[in-house]
């Protein structure tokens, strides 16, 4: 097993087209999350400089995921907490909570979960897959179909009788969060007179371009050209065309006297970091909570699940190209990334299978192509106004495009049977109706308490 021979070329040829294809996912994520999609430009440098650092992968990216995103909004209650005290208090909040992962990242990787963690059973996680996928396409579409995104969807929801029996619900299951967005997604779906002309059809071939441009673009292109001029297209259509529909919006100017400078202030890293000594103290996360047990219990099962995806990628390097890795290590790069998205205001880090395969597809021979990245991300955000019309309707067409198919042929969760397919689809509609964090808390509970029907052999499977 060895690592690729360093090339430093190759890996600033990698990182440069890393950065340009991943900014669309960017401020898609962060939408995901909860906030101004803008703020997935300014924070996801420091984070994957961070990762860089203390990664051992030559290969791996990081940053906000589909899942990550997901996981954070629901665990959150994002929607409702940013309605009642504003987005400032809300990225506090997931600051906060990032700093609690990075915390129980690191505890887990000192009391060795990384050797437990390969034996999270097979059904438990490609449920949880599952759910996730479910979770991430119905919080994207209402922005697809609808000018003003979920928004507008819930004030038709609310005027329904629909909307009378979500609020039973949330009185009676207040951590059934899943519901609603399940419920207002199929009831957007079911009123097509509802949706704006143009967004929907901007959505629509956005997301038909973005799964078939591989195939109709010349294979020189790298992955994340479709998605590059999906969101070019849709951009330039809203700057010389009156779009109907929400976009970007403005990206704020940088502090001019905000970053770290070094050498009596030669080098400057122009990057705005939250007050960490406010974070700290900032107990409000334990009232969203109910309690310091429930959000350590949250924290360590968040920090959990995300490591699940950096095992996955790690694993399939190793046996596809011979790339060792170690748990542990991984474990703290994963804990020390979410230390800096606390610092900048940024959702929970994890691995990014799709970045991680541009990386090694584009040549990356070494960490620097992840620190090549990071510092375009930082340096260039200044000139990312360009972005400020990009319709949103695109941007979910990017994230449905990325997760439609594996929700609606399931191929891992199809294969099974028996108390598989019980444990693997329960585990899924839990974490789809509920939360990630309860999803996998539940899938887990569920297959101790059936395991003692299992086969032997379906045991050590799993």
């Amino acid at each position: 097993m060895v690592y690729p021979k360093f090339n430093p070329l190759r890996d600033v040829i990698s990182g440069t087209i890393m950065a340009a294809t991943s900014v669309p996912q960017l401020i898609a994520y962060a939408e995901t999350v909860g906030y101004a999609g803008y703020r997935g430009l300014s924070t996801a440098g420091p984070t994957l400089l961070a990762w860089g650092l203390s990664t051992g992968s030559p290969f791996m990216n990081s940053g906000v995921t589909s899942v990550t995103a997901l996981m954070c909004k629901t665990d959150l209650d994002g929607e409702s907490f940013t309605a009642k005290y504003g987005e400032e208090e809300y990225v506090k909040l997931v600051a906060v909570y990032s700093l609690y992962i990075g915390l129980t990242s690191i505890l887990l990787a000192i009391v060795g979960f990384g050797k437990l963690a390969k034996n999270v059973p097979k059904p438990v996680s490609a449920g949880f897959k599952w759910g996730c996928a479910v979770g991430v396409l119905v919080s994207a579409v209402p922005n697809g179909l609808f000018a003003n995104g979920s928004k507008e969807l819930k004030g038709y929801v609310a005027e329904s009788v629909v909307g009378d029996y979500l609020k039973s619900i949330k009185a009676s299951f207040p951590a059934a969060t899943g519901v609603m967005t399940v419920t207002n997604f199929f009831f957007g779906l079911s009123k097509p007179q509802l949706w704006s002309n143009i967004p929907t059809i901007i959505f629509i071939l956005g997301t038909v371009f973005t799964m078939k441009g591989k195939e109709i673009l010349p294979k020189a292109f790298p992955t994340g050209t479709e998605v590059i001029i999906v969101t070019a297209a849709a951009t330039i259509y809203s700057m010389n065309f009156d779009y109907p529909g929400a976009v970007v919006g403005e990206i704020p100017d940088l502090d001019p006297d905000a970053g770290m400078s070094f050498f009596s202030g030669k080098i400057r890293i122009p990057i705005e970091i939250l007050d960490i000594k406010e974070l700290v103290t900032d107990f409000t996360i334990v009232k969203q909570f109910g309690s310091w047990i429930m959000l350590l219990v949250s924290a360590t099962l968040f920090s959990a699940v995300n490591f699940l995806s950096i095992m996955g990628i790690a694993s399939g390097f190793e046996v596809e190209d011979g790339i060792p890795w170690s748990a542990p290590r991984e474990l703290i790069a994963q804990g020390v990334s979410n230390f800096a998205a606390a610092a900048v205001g940024s959702a929970p880090v994890s691995g990014s299978m799709s970045r991680s395969l541009v990386s090694r597809m584009t040549g990356t021979t070494s960490q620097m192509a992840c620190l090549i990245t990071a510092i375009f991300w930082i340096y260039l955000l200044p000139y990312m106004g360009i972005m400020s019309p990009t319709p949103k309707a695109a941007l979910s067409a990017i994230i449905v495009s990325a997760v439609i198919k594996g929700v609606c042929v399931p191929k891992n969760l199809m294969k099974m049977t028996g108390t598989d397919a019980v444990v693997g689809w329960c585990t899924g509609i839990l974490t789809s109706f509920t939360s990630p964090t309860i999803g996998f808390g539940g899938g887990l509970v569920l297959y101790l308490a059936l395991s003692p029907f299992m086969p032997k052999t379906k045991q050590k499977e799993a």
